[in-house]
């Protein structure tokens, strides 16, 4: 069995940039010492069973930071092609990989947010035992613990959601290379893979992980993420 990771890392980081008042792009904000991205990507790079991490960058990214990437070794491997949103680059990406790998349809892809720096092997190696040979992949996923209120236009409740079954994405999801690029060509609008692949009319195995898998998306994410890391190599 042979498993890639793919990360896509073409985005600007808007909302955080604008929150934090800072131009560089979310994912090369610094966290624990280093760029975030570069955490997901040693992870990614560390699991035994990963063959090569995929990186997409944009095509005129000036902030990759070629030097500190390449202790992560030969696994890494950068890809210039992304697009305009996440769904595109992972198209791209899933496209390119195949141009330099050859036909890898029936390979494993597991695909990860660039904003996702706590990630751990163990979390990767669960994932992978967990999904197996499931035709529909998987995803790592927490079960919802907070109550949901449905707002209207005003900002006031409209109801409250029951949240019996409800979980919350994360990543890595894992799927097979020619089914995601399938699914995402089906459907491009798409905010995460998964929900791709349930365009098909599959359905995905969740598999449970934890909160301190999070993904920054404000400023004070970081701060969190930074707390996380710091007392995991303490511990």
């Amino acid at each position: 069995m042979t498993y890639h990771a793919l990360v896509p890392a073409a985005g600007s980081g808007s909302r955080m940039g604008a929150l934090s008042g800072c131009a560089l792009p979310k994912q090369y904000l610094p966290l624990a010492g280093q760029p975030m991205i570069r955490h997901a990507l040693a992870t990614l790079c560390a699991t035994p069973a990963i063959m090569d991490v995929f990186v997409v960058l944009a095509p005129d990214d000036i902030h990759w930071p070629a030097a500190a990437m390449a202790t992560l070794g030969p696994k890494l491997r950068v890809l210039r092609c992304g697009g305009d949103t996440r769904a595109r680059s992972v198209a791209n990406g899933l496209r390119a990989m195949a141009g330099e790998l050859g036909e890898i349809g029936n390979d494993w892809v597991l695909v990860h947010d660039a904003a996702r720096p706590c990630l751990t092997v163990a979390m990767v190696e669960n994932l992978i035992a967990e999904v197996g040979e499931e035709d529909a992949g998987g995803l790592l996923a927490m079960p919802v613990a907070d109550t949901l209120k449905r707002s209207d236009d005003n900002g006031r409740v409209r109801q409250t959601v029951s949240r019996d079954g409800l979980w919350q994405a994360q990543t890595p999801q894992m799927f097979r290379h020619r089914l995601l690029l399938d699914a995402l060509d089906f459907a491009p609008q798409v905010t995460d893979e998964a929900s791709a692949i349930e365009t098909l009319g599959l359905s995905p195995r969740l598999v449970a992980a934890d909160v301190s898998n999070l993904k920054v998306t404000y400023p004070l994410d970081l701060q969190l993420a930074a707390w996380i890391l710091q007392n995991r190599e303490q511990s």
